[in-house]
């Protein structure tokens, strides 16, 4: 159905405010500069993004380590959910995140790639800064 994405990305910050920013709701709203955010922050628990732009659930949880979730942008066909994986690995006063989005429909690699850059990564090393 899809290629995949795979992108690592370094933040000046600890394991464990990496996850809680991705995962608590609270602190998500303030990296992407107060969007509306909803996260259930358990396995199973859904979530919506940028006003429900974005929308899925939590496949796993485990804290400051790894998130995986089922994807879904809001323009999607109906039931196409994608996998995107968080892997969350210290170095040193750093913290490496290994990313990697997969299933997604066919011709939205480019488009995704950029999107997790331009409304991920980019306003996490903000927040962390």
């Amino acid at each position: 159905m899809s290629s995949t994405i795979h992108q690592e990305v370094m933040f000046k910050a600890s394991p464990k405010k990496v996850y809680d920013a991705l995962i608590d709701a609270n602190q998500f709203k303030k990296v992407t500069g107060g969007a509306p955010t909803e996260i259930n922050a358990e396995a199973g628990g859904a979530f919506s993004l940028f006003g429900g732009m974005i929308t899925g659930r939590n496949i796993e949880l485990i804290p400051n380590e790894r998130i995986v979730q089922a994807w879904r942008a809001g323009n999607w066909a109906e039931g196409v959910y994608s996998i995107a994986k968080f892997e969350i690995k210290e170095q040193g006063e750093e913290t490496l995140l290994v990313f990697e989005h997969v299933g997604f429909p066919e011709g939205q690699d480019e488009h995704l790639a950029g999107g997790w850059k331009d409304n991920y990564w980019g306003p996490l090393e903000k927040y962390f800064a």
